[in-house]
């Protein structure tokens, strides 16, 4: 397995096409140096001109999530990487990618879990690219994190392009928790991309309501969409 995924480790770097002194990574360091670092909401992690611990948007109303990292939006470099990681089967980038993230994370969760994605879903697309990137995170943060905690009991049409009252009908009793795991007083729900948020909100929203006092989201992209609840 780790010679299969060695092989697959790139020469060059994936933005500029350098020869990479450290195979173990997909990019230069002048390109790594070169990723964007913008001021945002702690709370929604939308961009802002200066970081604030809520925006206008979270005072009037607030997510059901406490607060959001993330290592970019979803913009050019990360977004071809992330499109190369979760569809085209390039796994071995949620190691890097993952550090991204963690650097971003100054006092973690003392447990992660992934966004659950349907096994009908994850049989087509081979895995839960959330559940990967989980993995290497906990690993980097020195926590824990598990993938048996939240389900998605029912198979859901995509977010994207739908309105708000969709979006939420579309969640309506997808997801479950299992009852039989005690779960500490905080966690993180750790995802690849967050658009509107409703997705970790309507999990927040679940969590809270068997106990959770605090769940933080990570995730590796926020777009710039507005939000919408």
């Amino acid at each position: 397995m780790i010679t299969a995924i060695l092989r697959n480790l790139p020469s060059r770097c994936q933005l500029c096409h350098q020869r990479l002194n450290d195979v173990l990574g997909p990019w230069c360091e002048v390109c790594r140096n070169s990723f964007p670092d913008s001021a945002r909401c702690k709370q929604c992690g939308l961009k802002l001109v200066t970081d604030l611990s809520q925006c206008g948007e979270c005072l009037n109303r607030p997510p059901d999530w406490d607060q959001l990292y993330c290592a970019a939006d979803y913009d050019f470099p990360i977004d071809d990487l992330l499109h190369k990681f979760k569809y085209r089967g390039q796994f071995w980038l949620a190691n890097p990618l993952s550090t991204l993230l963690a650097d971003k994370v100054a006092s973690p969760a003392p447990l992660l879990l992934p966004v659950p994605m349907h096994w009908l879903r994850r049989c087509r697309r081979g895995y839960n690219q959330s559940a990967v990137l989980t993995h290497y995170l906990a690993i980097k943060l020195d926590t824990n994190w598990r993938h048996d905690v939240l389900k998605r009991v029912r198979a859901t049409p995509a977010q994207r392009g739908l309105k708000r009252s969709q979006r939420l009908s579309n969640l309506s009793s997808a997801f479950a928790v299992n009852t039989n795991i005690a779960l500490p007083s905080h966690v993180a729900l750790v995802d690849d991309v967050v658009t509107t948020g409703s997705t970790v909100n309507t999990l927040s929203r679940l969590l809270k309501q068997y106990g959770v006092k605090r769940v933080d989201v990570y995730c590796l992209c926020r777009t710039a969409k507005n939000r919408d609840l």
